[in-house]
């Protein structure tokens, strides 16, 4: 390790660093626009300039490596007047934007002009003007703003692995565009209006709506899909505003999909504010009191036996415990979470877990995907094993399911389980890249699991995993991934069938007499016959609700402290952004009302004693922000039933953008249904 002196401090730093790093472990401040700690190294803005002995003129430190007994100067005269004269140039042709730009007091430029750049100009003539371009209906240019950082041509090229993004002409006359004019198709695209240091890239449904400084953040965890996306909340009176990305270099990094960024103004319509009860076949507008009437009348009347609860994909922790611990005090063992019927089984926590764990990706050299798309399932895991393939050349990837562009190299091994089964043969030729691996693992999705026969897919993959070395004592490979919010906290609190319990689709076709939906919308609806009694618990007017013979309103991830837990089995909370429309009310406060009513009162009364509720049924939910690697067990247990048929493996989502209530009703989501994902489908037929 190289010592290194930077303004007369001796320190230490790893082979490799930059002048730019090392000045920041010795706690310098260095301006930049170009450089950003994961994207590469472009050195084209020259703002970080820096003094090195020895060296005839000032240096730019990001693309220079350190070097043994290298003295660094960081704030001389020679520095400071270098980095004025970057500043005066980078604002040649700079528009005075700021009154109007919607980067306005979170700017780079502007921190950085006000830091190190002139206090006036010497430049008076005509400024250059570029003719904006069309990124989509997300990301909105005014490129004359533009600096040509080519951050946003990198993170496109390197992270997110679509590379639509280049410059044209040279000199003065430089250009970033998309060549060929069209929506960005890129499910990580929102993330270039974060990475651009000034106004150039913003948010298209965001343009003009707010400053920074007049929004209240909240910090919470994104529910779109099961990644545990940490996020920050911006709101504005009783209105989310925007949703942007924290950093969290154990789970998402810090990026975050479109869809999650951008599907905020479908929280504003569709909503359920108020109570509905079915009368004479219509549905009206009810009050608290009769609608809770009207459950408590049609619970106490019911067959236990006859009495069933199916949670969403979308449902925080606390009121699939309340809900669980009604209908057990009711004496019902009919309760699913898993709305898709996947053959998950709850008994062991390896085996519906992530277990390499989202970090544990950085490890891997070879892995398996079976029936899952992670480009559109989890966007964020994706960009992480594609970082995972730049860094490591050996790095080999296959696909068993429906062909896909995951914007990696990967060979596709075949749409079925006949593909899936040849794996087992140890001459398979993947097979021999994965037992030649020193960690591979297997990724195997919702879709393949949800299938008749998931348990014996289950099965094959776990026998896959056994013969070719994943699991070990220090390295457990076999991975499920999730693309619902809920799904592993329901899983932990134990919102499956009970002893002579039915699941989703012993409770559906009339199954029960009566089923509670709580913000259940994404089953087969026409599969509830009309004798059946539907109570409709969520925030939105969607499927469940459309089917609903009573609808409580419930509240929006954004309007309630929740717990969620990811899909590696992390447990993360959610914090209130805003307070929910009209009369809707937090879940578990709705459930905890029906039981008073009915005379069995939940033993909790506030959200402290709910989650110490929460950690008596599962000791998880006692420690949050914690994940940890389970070692493998009963590998050699499992057993391949001969039910599994051939059928293809078929993917998650129709389309990325609408998956749920909150999505199907966001305006921006269909813009991006009809402006890029409909013309990509033409181009490809």
């Amino acid at each position: 390790m190289p010592k290194v002196t930077v303004d007369g401090i001796e320190l230490e730093v790893p082979n490799g660093f930059s002048v730019l790093q090392a000045a920041e472990a010795a706690g310098k401040e260095i301006p930049r626009f170009c450089y950003h700690e994961r994207l590469s190294i472009a050195g084209n803005c020259r703002m970080c300039l820096v003094e090195i002995e020895k060296m005839p003129k000032p240096v730019a430190s990001c693309g220079q490596p350190v070097g043994e007994g290298m003295v660094i100067f960081t704030d001389t005269e020679k520095v400071r007047q270098s980095r004025r004269n970057v500043m005066e140039f980078l604002l040649i042709n700079h528009p005075l934007d700021c009154p109007i730009c919607d980067q306005g007091g979170e700017c780079d430029l502007q921190d950085e002009a006000m830091g190190y750049g002139r206090d006036h100009t010497r430049y008076h003539e005509n400024k250059r003007a570029v003719t904006d371009k069309y990124f989509g209906p997300l990301v909105k240019t005014v490129m004359t703003r533009c600096i040509q950082c080519t951050r946003c041509v990198r993170f496109l090229a390197e992270v997110a692995g679509v590379p639509e993004l280049g410059g044209t002409s040279r000199g003065e006359n430089l250009e970033i565009t998309n060549y060929v004019e069209r929506g960005l198709s890129s499910e990580l695209s929102g993330n270039i209006i974060d990475l651009c240091p000034v106004g150039a890239l913003t948010a298209k449904p965001y343009a003009f709506v707010a400053r920074t400084w007049e929004l209240r953040k909240t910090d919470s965890i994104d529910v779109f899909d099961a990644i545990g996306t940490n996020i920050r909340i911006d709101s504005r009176g009783g209105e989310v505003l925007r949703i942007l990305p924290r950093i969290n270099d154990a789970v998402n990094e810090e990026w975050l999909a479109d869809k999650s960024r951008f599907a905020l103004d479908g929280l504003k319509r569709k909503r359920l504010d108020h109570p509905w009860l079915r009368r004479n076949g219509k549905v009206q507008a009810a009050t608290w009191n009769e609608a809770l009437a009207a459950v408590v009348a049609r619970l106490n009347g019911a067959d236990p036996a006859r009495i069933g609860a199916i949670a969403g994909n979308l449902c925080d922790a606390e009121s699939m415990m309340a809900l669980k611990d009604l209908l057990t005090s009711l004496g019902s063992p009919n309760l699913d979470c898993r709305q898709d019927g996947a053959a998950l089984d709850p008994a062991q926590r390896e085996n519906y877990l992530f277990n390499t764990t989202i970090e544990g990706i950085d490890e891997a050299d070879a892995v398996l995907f079976v029936g899952v798309n992670p480009r559109h399932e989890a966007p964020v895991l994706n960009a992480r094993i594609r970082r995972r393939w730049v860094e490591d050349t050996g790095f080999v990837a296959g696909m068993v399911g429906a062909p896909a562009d995951l914007t990696y190299p990967h060979t596709h091994l075949g749409s079925d389980a006949a593909a899936l089964r040849a794996l087992l043969d140890p001459g398979h030729e993947f097979t021999k890249q994965l037992v030649a691996a020193k960690k591979p693992l297997l990724i195997i999705g919702q879709q393949a699991l949800a299938r008749a026969d998931g348990a014996s897919i289950f099965a094959i993959c776990r026998q896959i995993a056994q013969a070719s070395g994943m699991l070990t004592a220090d390295w457990h490979g076999f991975n499920v991934l999730h693309n619902a919010a809920a799904r592993v906290g329901g899983l932990d609190l134990g919102f499956v069938p009970q002893a002579g319990g039915k699941s989703v689709a012993g409770m559906l076709n009339g199954g029960v007499d009566l089923l509670w939906l709580l913000g259940a919308d994404e089953i087969d609806m026409s599969a509830i016959p009309p004798e059946t009694f539907v109570i409709y618990q969520g925030h939105h007017g969607d499927r469940g609700a459309a089917r609903a013979d009573i609808i409580l309103p419930g509240a929006a991830y954004t309007e309630k402290p929740g717990t969620y837990v990811n899909t590696e089995g992390r447990v993360q909370y959610g914090q209130r952004a805003i307070f929910p429309p009209g009369e809707a009310r937090e879940d578990w406060t709705i459930i905890r009302a029906v039981s008073g009513l009915l005379g069995k009162p939940l033993p909790y009364d506030d959200l402290t004693a709910l989650r110490a509720r929460m950690a008596e049924a599962n000791p998880v939910f006692a420690t949050p922000d914690t994940v940890r690697r389970l070692a493998p067990t009963g590998a050699e247990t499992v057993s391949v039933d001969s039910d599994v048929t051939d059928a293809p493996f078929t993917p998650a989502f129709a389309n990325y953008y609408q998956t749920d209530p909150i999505s199907r009703a966001s305006p921006t989501m269909a813009k991006c249904v009809s402006e890029i994902l409909a013309p990509l489908q033409q181009a490809a037929e």
